[in-house]
């Protein structure tokens, strides 16, 4: 098992650059290994405001000239492509289609997918790049027969590999990821980018999601959606409070409910599911939301497809760790049963599945199987 080939040749390399410190120093380890490197910023907002808010986003005037001033740094050509469009299709209106449909998007996947490894990727291919460079902390591994594997990053606490389980094999075969071998802080990557001259060396670090500049996404999606006020409702269907948007919950949600009524033995309430038809939202305690299985749609492989049952460990968001589960590919459908009940599953995740450090694939949780009788 070796590293991806960029150490065997020199590549043609387009490099997509936020304007963040770890998309610069990737590029320039990537420039550093002897590669034709090209640095691009993608202007993914119709109206790109100038200066961030806090530490949050990654797509305003300022981020692209924080690019292109790491790219003259560097030495490599630079330019700005222009996927609003794209981005607004393929990220923002899926993520205000699925939260009005009750579920819980990662707008992250859906960019990786539909963004950077694809309308980029496809540009880049097109245009006669070998490969695309991001920052991401993840390992693209070649075996013996050529074949590619996607790993997580040697250091776990930086591990970005759940937000790329959506790479295929022909994405991965176009991918770099120079930050995915380093075993340091993020502050050692901080001082190698100002040893290396880049101003975005004391940048505070993207956060949350990128189209929300302020971080309020239950404004974000009134503005698009509306008010709709409905019920808050307990297990047994009893009205306990009021609600002026479904879509403004996720599942295992404590905070923010506006309970009226406490619950009978004073313990706090969890938002249980939600349910656009009609427009309610039930809650409940905590133990109603371990789940025992649940099954995924749109299964994607980081390779071939596993056949017949298998266990793995999968990881249900983000920043979460790792549980123990059996899965099975079925008509299409990932059914997923854990080997000990998880807490607050919502569908419109991702569950992504390895085998030891290897990412297998990853689907959308489609439905959950709850360990009591609460509304699942």
């Amino acid at each position: 098992m070796t590293d991806t080939p960029q150490r065997t040749r020199p590549l043609r390399v387009l490099a997509a650059m936020s304007g963040g410190v770890d998309s610069a120093v990737a590029a320039a380890r990537a420039a550093e290994a002897g590669h034709d490197v090209t640095g691009v910023h993608l202007a993914l907002s119709a109206n790109p405001q100038s200066f961030r808010t806090g530490a949050r986003g990654c797509c305003t005037i300022e981020d692209s000239r924080d690019a292109r001033r790491a790219a003259d740094v560097i030495g490599i050509p630079f330019y700005v492509w222009d996927l609003a469009d794209r981005f607004r299709e393929d990220v923002v209106e899926d993520f205000v289609a699925e939260y009005e449909a009750g579920r819980t998007p990662n707008p992250c996947l859906r960019c990786n997918e539909k963004i950077k490894f694809a309308a980029l990727l496809d540009k880049a291919l097109a245009l006669g790049f070998d490969a695309v460079c991001t920052g991401h902390y993840a390992k693209v591994v070649t075996l013996a027969d050529g074949t590619r594997e996607l790993h997580r990053a040697s250091d776990m606490a930086k591990d970005q590999s759940y937000v790329l389980g959506v790479l295929d094999d022909r994405q991965l075969a176009h991918a770099l990821f120079p930050l995915g071998d380093t075993v340091t802080t993020k502050e050692e990557i901080r001082a190698e980018a100002e040893r290396r001259g880049l101003a975005v060396a004391k940048k505070p670090d993207s956060h949350d999601i990128c189209f929300i500049a302020d971080g309020d996404t239950q404004g974000f999606l009134a503005s698009r959606l509306g008010k709709a006020e409905g019920d808050i409702v307990d297990e047994s269907g009893a009205k306990v409070g009021s609600h002026e948007g479904a879509y403004g919950f996720t599942i295992g949600q404590r905070k923010g409910l506006r309970i009226g009524t406490p619950a009978a033995d004073g313990k706090p309430r969890y938002v249980l599911d939600i349910s656009p038809v009609t427009n309610t939202v039930t809650v409940g305690p905590a133990a109603a939301l371990d789940v025992t299985g649940l099954t995924a749609i749109r299964p994607r492989w980081c390779g071939t497809a596993p056949a017949g049952p298998g266990r793995y460990t999968a990881q249900l968001r983000a920043h979460g760790g790792e549980t123990e589960v059996t899965a099975e590919l079925v008509d299409g459908t990932l059914e997923v049963t854990f080997t000990e009940p998880v807490r607050g599953v919502a569908p419109g995740q991702a569950v992504v599945l390895y085998d030891g450090t290897r990412v297998v694939g990853s689907a959308t949780i489609a439905t959950t199987a709850r360990a009591t009788t609460a509304h699942a």
